[in-house]
């Protein structure tokens, strides 16, 4: 297996292409992930997440009869985030009881939509993973498993956390690149967090 040279810069040479990302060079998935397969895998991993993410905005907005009927979609007048946050179980049911309101319905939607389109493009993607834990980690709680018997296989962790998780893995390698525009995006963006 081949490096990526870092340093090429030669005693007495006038050319220098040293890797710095602090002088706007920016890092690419290929010097992040350095097996062809794995990219592959990532860039699948990224594109099935961006699906999960965008199949709820979709089926919440038009009520395509999956988790939403027709008469609950959010162009019928549906409240996607406040019917759940209502009906939140657990020690932090009231606080999302509280709070649920047509802007949760918005920023929720927002959510969704936003994230499912960074995936599946490839670009935006740490934004995306910072996105997606806090929405995941405000859904976890609202459905808080522990001491909640008959409806969880695991009394701490569930799917929230794997998704979490896996947005976070694509950020940090640089999924984008590999089948999206992560690439063009670094080139535009550089390393930082719109990255």
């Amino acid at each position: 297996m081949g490096t990526i040279p870092r340093d090429t810069h030669t005693e007495g040479s006038a050319t220098t292409t040293t890797h710095d990302p602090t002088k706007g060079v920016v890092t690419f998935q290929e010097e992040v992930v350095r097996s062809a397969v794995a990219r592959k895998f990532l860039a699948g991993l990224r594109i099935v997440l961006g699906f999960t993410f965008l199949w709820p905005f979709l089926d919440k907005l038009f009520g395509l009869g999956y988790m939403t009927p027709s008469a609950k979609a959010w162009i019928h007048g549906g409240t996607p985030a406040q019917g759940f946050m209502k009906h939140a179980e657990g020690p932090f049911a009231s606080f999302f009881n509280n709070i649920a309101g047509p802007w949760a319905d918005w920023l929720f939607m927002a959510g969704l939509l936003g994230i499912g389109i960074a995936l599946l493009a490839g670009a935006g993607l740490k934004i995306a993973a910072w996105t997606a834990a806090l929405l995941l980690a405000l859904m976890y709680l609202a459905e808080f498993p522990l001491g909640t018997t008959g409806v969880y296989t695991n009394p701490l962790i569930d799917s929230h956390w794997i998704e979490a998780l896996g947005v976070a893995v694509l950020a940090t390698t640089l999924a984008g690149d590999t089948w999206g525009l992560g690439k063009w995006w670094g080139r535009h963006v550089g390393n930082g967090f719109l990255r």
